[in-house]
């Protein structure tokens, strides 16, 4: 079988690339500049004509978006055993869809400066940025993994959001998110993603 991922070490593509370490099977790394001789060239906006990155190609098809990518990579590969059992997939695919979904709308919202009255949260998915944090948090307090005591693709996307966000200052340093990147840092595909990417940013002098 033939994966791809087109990604850049400053990017969104370290959620896949930390899945595709996860799920274990051999893969091509097509690193990806920014600019015309890159995301923007001809070549990859005819695999992803929005010009963005993470983007996965496996035996011809296409795949791109990271939250896809990582439940696309569960089905394809199940002996990575990286989506759960039937009684934990409302779970995984709840806050893996809110990780992507209202977290990511949250987390624009507040870094463009945008406010939102409170006549007009009722309007909008995500309600507020507090809103989807506190909702977050609150799942997170009184489990290990967003599925309970298993780790699945859904703690690569959303653990990212955390880890990431704690990083970059766009989600708040909260107990419950410093215990779950925690755990997640300890893991070793989420290593090798990380030095991986570092090797590649300092090679390009980024």
């Amino acid at each position: 079988m033939t994966l791809e991922l087109f990604t850049n070490p400053h990017s969104r593509g370290q959620i896949a690339h930390w899945m595709m370490e996860e799920v274990g099977q051999p893969y091509e790394t097509r690193w990806t500049k920014w600019g015309a001789e890159g995301n923007k060239s001809a070549d990859f906006l005819a695999v992803n004509p929005m010009g963005k990155l993470p983007a996965l190609r496996h035996e011809g098809k296409v795949v791109t978006e990271a939250a896809a990518i990582c439940l696309y990579l569960a089905d394809a590969f199940p002996d990575a055993g990286l989506k759960p059992g039937a009684d934990r997939l409302a779970d995984y695919y709840r806050w893996m869809l809110f990780a992507a979904g209202p977290i990511e709308q949250a987390i624009a919202t507040k870094a463009m400066g945008w406010e939102i009255s409170a006549d007009k949260k009722s309007t909008l998915g995500f309600g507020d940025y507090e809103d989807a944090v506190g909702a977050l948090e609150a799942m997170l307090k009184d489990r290990k993994f967003v599925c309970g005591d298993v780790f699945t693709a859904a703690d690569v996307y959303v653990g990212s959001q955390v880890d990431w966000g704690m990083m970059f200052g766009t989600m708040p340093t909260r107990p419950a998110f410093e215990a779950y990147a925690e755990r997640l840092r300890g893991r070793e595909a989420y290593k090798v993603c990380k030095e991986v990417n570092a090797a590649k940013a300092s090679e390009w002098g980024l």
